[in-house]
């Protein structure tokens, strides 16, 4: 990969990195790193759960596919719920990123369009199967043994075992993700590790990025 092209209008673009890794591989973690070196980041998660509010456009097609008992006490989606049942049956996961990828991807689009620094990154789970990696200049992916990302589910997000080998199982192996990464960021040791292999991969950046 070379220098990030510049617009028509004669700023330079910002150089674009795709972030992205299986559940519980420190997505997160790399992100808030790449931010405090000055790197715009886009959290297309976030975006998705926002898309997903109630009175959107996307919230009605979640309700009209999954029905109403998916919704919490105060008419929100209650994502645990619909986690639930997304997770146990991939074609119920397919419908849902159907409705909310297009949504997230336009909005992804308009941010990046917004930005004025030198480097934004998109953060996303699934930014590989939304075809998000296809118009960005590099692909980081974050990975970790699936031993740690049970450990992580267990403790961080309280699920019990069986669920947190349920929601790392939902997903493509990580060797898919990796095979396509122009970065591999191993966060299986410490912080320090994982930042030290941070720097070098945005030192390594071309100098016009």
């Amino acid at each position: 990969m070379g220098e990030a092209p510049t617009e028509d209008r004669g700023r330079q673009r910002p150089y674009l990195i795709g972030l992205t890794g299986n559940i519980a591989t420190g997505k997160s973690t790399v992100a808030r790193m790449l931010a405090e070196q000055g790197a715009t980041v886009i959290d297309a998660d976030r975006l998705a759960h926002r898309a997903m509010r109630r009175g959107t456009p996307v919230y009605r097609r979640i309700v009209e596919t999954f029905g109403e008992e998916i919704l919490a006490s105060d008419g929100e989606v209650d994502r645990a719920k619909l986690g639930r049942i997304v997770f146990a049956d991939p074609e119920a996961l397919r419908r849902l990123e159907a409705i909310v990828h297009p949504a997230v991807i336009a909005e992804v689009a308009r941010r990046i369009a917004q930005a004025d620094g030198a480097i934004v990154v998109v953060e996303a789970i699934k930014l590989i199967e939304a075809g998000m990696h296809r118009d960005l200049d590099a692909l980081w992916v974050t990975t970790c043994p699936r031993e740690e990302q049970i450990r992580r589910l267990m403790v961080e997000r309280g699920m019990s075992r069986a669920e947190a080998e349920r929601r790392v199982d939902a997903q493509p192996p990580q060797e898919e993700k990796v095979a396509l990464a122009d970065r591999v960021i191993d966060t299986s040791g410490s912080l320090e590790e994982t930042r030290r292999q941070v720097l070098e991969a945005l030192y390594a950046l071309p100098s016009g990025g």
